[in-house]
């Protein structure tokens, strides 16, 4: 039994290395495991091989992973779902929403770091880097984790859009409440993924420019804690602190 098991974990890491998807965490990679040897896998593997030979890809290969680096499987509360990437040079970095220190606060999250000031009364930040959400539980994941420089959505429908659901459907199948945090019709979409029975879904508008009107106003943040308290899950502080110069 344990001779199997190496093998198939030793099959399993063959096959990561193959499609250059080295950086996921042991725990995700135990949960997620049955997804690594499913056709689409493998054809999105070839696919990133093929892209990072013509074009630069975003977030870093290193980086790809990072929601799933900075949220443990089983310290998840909330999760929080974007789109993909920046496509901008110095942008993604593997958080949704999220940019990388000294990086202009992009239009959707100025327009979070807004509502969230008017919500809970968070002072501005002096940066858009939230790995301080993600370390408090709440899981940052975009539905397609890379994307072609310069080209919004070059990525979507090769097979990411797969992996990540199935990351929805182990944590709706866990025993632990899970918030569910879908912003705009993308997002919720995935609602067909979430045993409503047993978690909480918090439905409002996308914040881009688009739909600004609309997120105005609907208080988000003070309800995913709210959820969160009723899930017996510890809020989420969501003042960030400002970075040193």
């Amino acid at each position: 039994m344990q001779y199997n098991m190496r093998i198939r974990i030793q099959l399993l890491d063959e096959i990561a290395m193959q499609s250059s998807l080295t950086q996921l965490p042991a725990d995700w990679k135990a949960v997620l495991e049955e997804e690594f040897t499913k056709p689409y896998f493998s054809q999105l593997a070839d696919f990133l091989t093929i892209e990072r030979q013509q074009y630069t890809i975003f977030p870093p290969e290193n980086e790809i992973f990072t929601a799933l680096q900075l949220t443990p499987f089983d310290q998840v509360s909330a999760l929080l779902l974007g789109q993909d990437p920046y496509p901008t040079p110095g942008h993604a970095h593997g958080l949704c929403f999220s940019v990388k220190p000294g990086v202009k606060h992009p239009a959707s999250l100025r327009n979070m770091f807004k509502e969230l000031q008017e919500d809970l009364g968070c002072s501005v930040p002096n940066h858009g880097y939230l790995e301080g959400w993600a370390k408090q539980g709440l899981l940052m994941l975009n539905a397609v984790l890379t994307v072609r420089e310069g080209e919004a959505n070059s990525h979507a429908g090769k097979g990411w859009e797969e992996f990540t659901d199935a990351i929805i459907k182990v944590l709706n199948g866990r025993a632990k409440p899970v918030v569910f945090v879908l912003w705009g019709n993308y997002a919720q979409k995935k609602c067909k993924l979430i045993d409503e029975t047993k978690h909480k879904i918090i439905r409002c508008a996308h914040p881009s420019p688009l739909s600004v009107k609309k997120f105005s106003g609907s208080k988000p943040f003070s309800k995913i804690n709210a959820a969160l308290q009723e899930c017996s899950s510890a809020p989420i502080d969501w003042q960030l602190q400002n970075l040193g110069n």
